[in-house]
């Protein structure tokens, strides 16, 4: 069974895209391409649940 977390998709001056899930306190990541930060947030996402 797979969940489903909010996301927050920003793009900075230097054109990389910061990925914010606000479930999770300090659960970030970034990528040169939105499909880049994608999955570097899924990652992420992945992590913070375990704890």
């Amino acid at each position: 069974m797979s969940k489903h977390y909010p996301i927050i998709i920003e793009q900075d001056t230097d054109g990389f895209f910061i990925v914010t899930c606000p479930f999770f306190k300090g659960c970030r990541s970034y990528g040169k391409t939105i499909d880049e930060a994608m999955d570097n947030i899924k990652e992420a996402v992945e992590l913070c649940a375990e704890e």
